[in-house]
């Protein structure tokens, strides 16, 4: 076999409406596998190992690191997340496009492991939407939201690092921005 598949790497602040658009695409393209992190937090109720995230003991996530098992990895909330290398690669090279959703501190790991991925950068129009759609979602308190709006600041920073930066105005439109970014709009 040629070439691998396309590694897709799909980032932006919280708030934008990610998992909205990858779930899109997704539901679009079927063929493409999103794929499962690694965790070291414990299941919530109605979480399935291996369906919503793999859950590792602090020992196991440590054993993956010092065998270079993870593609990338980040701290978020005293808790360890990152994305299994093997199963990236597995898909890949039965010609599945993969598709990460990840912070951009992991994009940045990606970017360094694997040189030809695709690095999509997911925007909000303004900042002040941003700010809106968290206000709105309702899901945080004040201190939290104003630690991911800081947080946000830092991301919309980095989008320069990133191939492409769509803008999340409408979720249809960022859908076909992300599949012909992607180079996915190519029949599979």
């Amino acid at each position: 076999m040629g070439s691998k598949a396309p590694l897709i790497v799909v980032s932006g602040p919280s708030g934008v409406g990610k998992s909205t658009v990858v779930a899109e695409v997704l539901r679009r393209r079927p063929d493409v596998w999103l794929s499962v992190s690694v965790t070291t937090r414990d299941p919530r109720p109605g979480e399935t190992n291996g369906v919503e995230y793999f859950f590792a003991s602090d020992r196991e996530f440590d054993q993956l690191i010092a065998t270079q098992g993870l593609l990338e990895w980040a701290q978020f909330a005293g808790n360890r997340y990152g994305t299994p290398r093997s199963a990236v690669n597995e898909h890949r090279d039965r010609g599945q496009p993969v598709l990460l959703e990840i912070e951009v501190q992991g994009a940045r790991q990606v970017r360094q492991a694997v040189p030809d991925a695709t690095l999509i950068f997911i925007a909000p129009p303004t900042f002040e939407e941003l700010e809106s759609r968290l206000v709105d979602r309702g899901t945080e308190d004040r201190a939290a939201r104003s630690a991911r709006l800081q947080a946000a600041q830092s991301e919309m920073a980095a989008a320069q690092e990133f191939d492409h930066i769509i803008i999340n105005a409408d979720v249809q439109d960022c859908v076909r921005a992300l599949i012909d970014s992607a180079g996915l709009s190519r029949a599979s």
